[in-house]
Parts: structure tokens; C-alpha cells; sequence
């Protein structure tokens, strides 16, 4: 009988843990800054840069990480039109989704009343605070909105940083590979197909930060606003976090009954993602293995690739909740009585100016002035009620945001045929472990590079774009044999 092998002692289990895991990495770094911003606010002021950098580092990649996904999405699934609909199928699901949000947030404000007895002057309000804030942006009409998706120039799109117009510009190169058929271009996809890889390479360099990352974002909350804010809006901060709770509730249950699949699963399986963007407030820092895991899920190139980008624009489940809640939060601060036609006038605004808030420093103070603007009862300067609060609802937003938009991927793929239930069941179970830091695809035997798609029996070579020619020839190919 072989002599058993001692277990490791538990100091060593924390090191291991510390050293592989990037949950206990994160976890622990926000854990150090909220006792630094606490203990040490002005020296945690001074970490802000770790955060910024972080956030710069990814934003620099997601353009062309999410380029390349989307071209070889389009490319290998062969068909343009299906491309089409799972980008209709996904703005339906988008504007049900958000819609729903901004109703939930409006019943919920005016059961709980989080504003009502406040007896605010808004004259003792200092407007400027919000310029300040939003540096003097605006948000951008619907016709400005639109056409800022156009872009107008190639290089343009990628320096601007712009997902939509990287978007259009990803679906006009995909559609080009298609017309013109691997025999004209055979290395053009191939080196996209690269490019991808080596994207995702950089993506695993950048994540060695995040703890970093976490550990300033955390600190500079901390210090700049201390614990004290949430005495103050203690009311409106459970509110909003509770209808986020309701909302995300009602998310699993859409999930469960389009694909049957589990939320609360899915969210073990992104936990790490979903610790990071907490710590750093921002879901952009995690776009990228984000879209990775879902890919690895099952969901299929082309639907992550166009779904998950667009929902960081038309998606935005927490913030539609946050406006909608803080719109009559201020309202009855300064004891102003909406009607039920006002409260409709709320939404119809909302359900416009929300889609045009990504990007622009302070959004949600532009689209809760614009709100109060468009009624005439709210004064503008009431929405500086909301500057002490709202870096406090960044993780209600954060969250909600994030799982919709992944909720969104699963739905529209599953309603196009572009979900792969098995895998995901498997991979959500626990059953398939996968590993972002190994390269899977040579562990299950595929061709080193190329990225995981939905195989099925009989169709072509997942390495080359299919178009209708390319189909003939090989009929005509086999013929010949």
C-alpha cells in the first residue's frame, strides 16, 4: 500500500490561493483599500493612477479585440443575413430589457418614497458642481446618435476608441471576406485569426494588474468619500440595490426559461470578471474575458462578437434603474408631486437618452438634467442632490449592466440556433473547467489558434469563409474524384 501523501498546510493553501487565483487576488486587494482609504485618505487620493492606467490598458485593446471576433464570427459562419438577425433579435431584447428596468425603478420609488421629507431648497444647490462633473458635455440627439455610429475613417474608429463604429466597420469586412470567397483573399482571415490570439495573449498580461487596479479604485473611493455618505442616502442606496436584486431575480428567470440555463451559476463561472469590475466600477476592464468565457460557453463567435459590444451602448440595465429611481428621488426631495402622465414622460426620455451614455464623463447626470428639463417641474440644479450618492450606486449599476448583457448573448443565441446547451450546461456545471490561461483548443485536439466555434457534421472547413461559389467548387472537387 503506497504511503499517503500529507495534505499541505493551510498557510501554504492561502499562498497557492494567492498565487493562482485571481478572485483571492481581487478580493484581498479590495479588502487592503477600503483599510487604506479609511486609515489613509489623503495618501489614497494618490493611487488613483493605478486604477486610470488599468483602465486605459484594456481600453486600448477592446477595439480591435472586438474587430477581429466579430470579421471571423462573420466570416465562418457564412452567412451575412444571420448576422442580420441575431443584431435585430439582440436591440428587441435590449429595449424590453431596459425598459423593464426603468418601470421596476419607477414602481420602486414611488412605493418606498426614498426623497419624500427631505424639504430640499434647490436654491442652496450649487449647480456648477455639475457642470463640473460632466465637463460641460451633452448627451447627443438621436439623429447625432445615429450618425455617430457611421465612421469617417477607418484608423478613426480604432484611435476614438468608438465600439459601434468599430462594429460597422468589423460587419463590412466580414461581408467583404464572405463576397469574395477564400480563393481571392486565403491569408486575409488567417491573419485576422492571429491577430485575435495575440490580442488575447496581451488581455492575459494586462489581468496580471487587476489586483493593482483594484486595490487604488477601491482605496480612492474610500478616502474621497468615506462610509459616512451611506448614513445620509442610506434610504435611496437600499432602494436602488434592492430593485437591482428584483431585476437581476427577473434575469435569471428569462435565462432559465429561454435557454435553461442558470444565473446563479453563470456567475459563479464569472466571478472573478464580476470581483474586478466591481473593484474598478467599470465593465469595459472586463469585456475582454468576459467575451472570452462566453465563447468558451457555447455562445458562437459571431453572436458575442456583435451582442456583447452593442449592449454596452444599448444595454445598460443599472443605469436605466439608477435614472429612473433618481429622477423621482429628486422630485420629491424638492417636494415635487409628478403625475402619472409625467412619470410616462420620464420613461419615454429615458428610454431615448439612456442609449447615448456610454463613453461621456458623467452620463448620468446629463440624462437625469435632460429628464428634468423635458418635464419643467424638477429645477436643474436639484440633480446635484445625486453628486454625494452616486459613485456609492456604481456597483448596483456595474453589476446589473453586466449580467444583463451576458443574459442578452445567451438569449439571442439560443433564439438563433447560435448556442451550443451542452457545452454551456457543462462548462456552467463545472464538468468542462476552462482555463483562459492555457490554450484549450489544443488540449481537445483542434488546430492550435483557431478559435472554438459550433462544429457541425458536414459542413466546411471552420477555417476558411463558406460563400456559395466555394461551396460549388468543392461539390465539383468531389465530383472529379
Amino acid at each position: 500500500m503506497p504511503p499517503s501523501v500529507p495534505s499541505p498546510s493551510l498557510p501554504r493553501r492561502v499562498a497557492r490561493m494567492l498565487r493562482t487565483s485571481l478572485f483571492a487576488q481581487v478580493a484581498c486587494a479590495i479588502v487592503l483599500g477600503v483599510v487604506v482609504g479609511k486609515l489613509w485618505p489623503d495618501f489614497a487620493a494618490d493611487l488613483k493612477p493605478l486604477g486610470d492606467g488599468f483602465i486605459r490598458l484594456i481600453k486600448t485593446i477592446i477595439s480591435p479585440l472586438v474587430f477581429c471576433v466579430v470579421v471571423v464570427g462573420i466570416a465562418k459562419a457564412g452567412d451575412l443575413k444571420a448576422f442580420g438577425r441575431i443584431g435585430l433579435k439582440a436591440l428587441i431584447w435590449f429595449e424590453v430589457a431596459s425598459t423593464l428596468a426603468l418601470v421596476i425603478g419607477l414602481l420602486a420609488a414611488n412605493v418606498v418614497q426614498p426623497g419624500s421629507g427631505m424639504n430640499v431648497d434647490p436654491s442652496s444647490l450649487d449647480a456648477s458642481a455639475v457642470d463640473e462633473k460632466t465637463g460641460g458635455g451633452h448627451l447627443p440627439s438621436t439623429t447625432q446618435f445615429v450618425l455617430d455610429t457611421i465612421p469617417t475613417s477607418f484608423i478613426g474608429a480604432f484611435a476614438e476608441n468608438s465600439l459601434l463604429q468599430v462594429l460597422v466597420l468589423a460587419c463590412l469586412v466580414g461581408a467583404a471576406l464572405l463576397h469574395l470567397g477564400h480563393t481571392k483573399v486565403p491569408q486575409v482571415l488567417r491573419a485576422i485569426e492571429q491577430a485575435q490570439e495575440v490580442i488575447f495573449a496581451i488581455v492575459g498580461f494586462v489581468m496580471r494588474l487587476a489586483p493593482l487596479a483594484v486595490f487604488g479604485a477601491m482605496a480612492v473611493l474610500i478616502g474621497n468619500y468615506g462610509l459616512g455618505v451611506i448614513e445620509t442616502y442610506g434610504k435611496l442606496i437600499v432602494l436602488c440595490y434592492a430593485a437591482a436584486a428584483l431585476f437581476i431575480v427577473l434575469l435569471a428567470i428569462a435565462l432559465r426559461v429561454v435557454t435553461g440555463l442558470s444565473l446563479w451559476k453563470f456567475l459563479r463561472y464569472i466571478r472573478e470578471e464580476m470581483l474586478l469590475a466591481l473593484g474598478t466600477a467599470s465593465t469595459e476592464s472586463v469585456l475582454p474575458r468576459v467575451m472570452q468565457k462566453l465563447r468558451k460557453a457555447g455562445a458562437r463567435d459571431d453572436a458575442v462578437g456583435l451582442v456583447l459590444p452593442t449592449g454596452y451602448s444599448f444595454n445598460l440595465d443599472g443605469a436605466s434603474l439608477y435614472l429612473s429611481i433618481g429622477t423621482l428621488f429628486i422630485a420629491q426631495a424638492v417636494g415635487v408631486d409628478l403625475s402619472v402622465g409625467q412619470q410616462i414622460t420620464v420613461i419615454l426620455v429615458l428610454m431615448l437618452t439612456s442609449k447615448g451614455m456610454a463613453g461621456i464623463p458623467g452620463s448620468a447626470f446629463l440624462a437625469l438634467s435632460a429628464t428634468a428639463s423635458s418635464l419643467g417641474a424638477i429645477p436643474a440644479g436639484a440633480v446635484a442632490l445625486l453628486l454625494g450618492v452616486d459613485r456609492i450606486m456604481d456597483s448596483m449599476r456595474v453589476v446589473t449592466n453586466l449580467l444583463g448583457n451576458c443574459v442578452a448573448v445567451f438569449a439571442v443565441s439560443r433564439w438563433e440556433g447560435a448556442l451550443d446547451r451542452d457545452r454551456a450546461k457543462k462548462v456552467l456545471d463545472g464538468e468542462i473547467v476552462v482555463d483562459l490561461e492555457e490554450d484549450e483548443e489544443s488540449k481537445e485536439g483542434e488546430e492550435p489558434g483557431t478559435p472554438e466555434l459550433e462544429k457541425k457534421p458536414g459542413t466546411p472547413d471552420a477555417a476558411e469563409p463558406v460563400t456559395a461559389s466555394a461551396r460549388t467548387a468543392k461539390e465539383a472537387a468531389t465530383e472529379a474524384g
